[in-house]
């Protein structure tokens, strides 16, 4: 018998308490190769469909097979998945065309997508087989972030990712390069606009929760740029150092003061996302102090300031930013364990350039001859 709660009908539940219905499962699956914070909005709404989130991702080798070679290790992206806040199960090893029995296996009653096509190497749609099963819902795609996107900002040092004053907010309009770097780019799906921040989206990302009274309040500050699995565990480190935990991220032009290059790859607003995304934080505040300040402390009511093992830069070459912490004894470096830094993956990109340009290209090439394909079977409905 139909679910009725998965079609959004909820007069089933009249007469009963919640705890006697059945969860719903909704499960979504994908690569999640280089996760953003597109990823966690598409399993945010998701988890808005049902009870529990299943999330499948695909192995290295049946990714290389449709794709290409991913950026990340299937261990660093399950890792990765397993750290937004949505995500309930994570089940490595799901085919690549989403199939009845793997829905059946993991007790889920539908699959959620993203409102763009996904194929095979042989140009078949991923989803086929649930969607003529009646047992796909579609979300709407996160506009301006996918991962082609970020590959490209790397490749091509490109700075218009972090534009300052009247221009910060300009949709991109430059001349189109061969990563889907910009709205120019032709594919409907991997060529973006620059993305465009709305307070609801914060909203919709944070759990509005504030510390409780005797909560341990814990401080971490920096640049969070391109969250990554060595983030995630420095975070998971300092949360166990407290009750609540507050993530300072620096404003662009600070990144970029320390970092140099094009850094930082995702501006401040994409930032903000990709760090409310993580099941450790609580609060972020959004452009902190590069130096931790007397005033920060008392605001936030801060208990513990806490540092990874990434060098620490003076502010204009002479001011430790964390002295008013280490002089109240509230000062902790984490030794996160994990090797990976932002730097690491720009590395990876450009060491492996060729097969990136290659890959999005190919990937271009389908998703152009999908979406004319769906253009045209539109009109013959119409005609019809």
């Amino acid at each position: 018998m139909e679910d009725k709660r998965a079609n959004g009908d909820t007069s089933a539940c009249n007469g009963h308490s919640d705890k006697q219905q059945k969860d719903v499962r909704v499960w979504c699956d994908g690569c999640y190769d280089m996760v953003h914070f597109g990823h966690a909005n598409s399993l945010r709404q998701a988890k808005a469909l049902g009870d529990k989130v299943i999330v499948g991702i695909h192995t290295d080798e049946e990714i290389t097979k449709h794709k290409g070679p991913p950026v990340f290790t299937e261990e660093e992206r399950v890792k990765m998945v397993k750290g937004i806040k949505w995500v309930d199960e994570v089940v490595l090893g799901a085919p690549y065309v989403t199939t009845l029995e793997v829905l059946d296996q993991n007790n889920c009653d539908f699959c959620v997508h993203g409102d763009d096509i996904t194929m095979t190497a042989e140009g078949v749609d991923t989803y086929h087989l649930v969607k003529s099963a009646n047992r796909y819902k579609e979300v709407k795609r996160t506009a301006g972030v996918s991962t082609t996107d970020l590959v490209g900002r790397m490749l091509l040092l490109t700075r218009n990712h972090f534009r300052q004053g009247s221009a910060e907010y300009d949709i991109e309009k430059e001349g189109s390069s061969n990563m889907g770097q910009d709205s120019a780019a032709k594919s409907p799906w991997t060529g973006c606009s620059q993305f465009l921040p709305t307070t609801q989206k914060i909203i919709q990302f944070s759990d509005g929760k504030s510390p409780t009274p005797g909560d341990k309040i814990v401080y971490v500050a920096g640049a969070f740029d391109l969250f990554h699995v060595g983030h995630l565990d420095f975070l998971e480190k300092a949360k166990k150092l407290g009750d609540y935990l507050i993530v300072g991220l620096h404003t662009d032009p600070v990144v970029n003061s320390y970092k140099g290059s094009n850094y930082p790859i995702m501006n401040l607003h994409e930032r903000v996302l990709s760090v409310l995304a993580c099941k450790f934080v609580n609060e972020v505040v959004i452009g902190a102090p590069y130096c931790v300040t007397e005033d920060l402390l008392e605001h936030f009511k801060i208990d513990v300031v806490c540092h990874g093992r990434t060098p620490i830069s003076l502010e204009n070459g002479k001011i430790d930013p964390y002295a008013v912490p280490k002089t109240r004894a509230i000062f902790e470096l984490i030794d996160s364990g994990n090797e990976m830094t932002t730097e690491r993956i720009v590395e990876r990109i450009i060491s492996h350039r060729l097969e990136y340009e290659r890959r999005n290209q190919a990937k271009e090439k389908k998703e152009i001859e999908a979406f004319e394909a769906l253009q045209r079977q539109k009109q013959t409905q119409k005609a019809g």
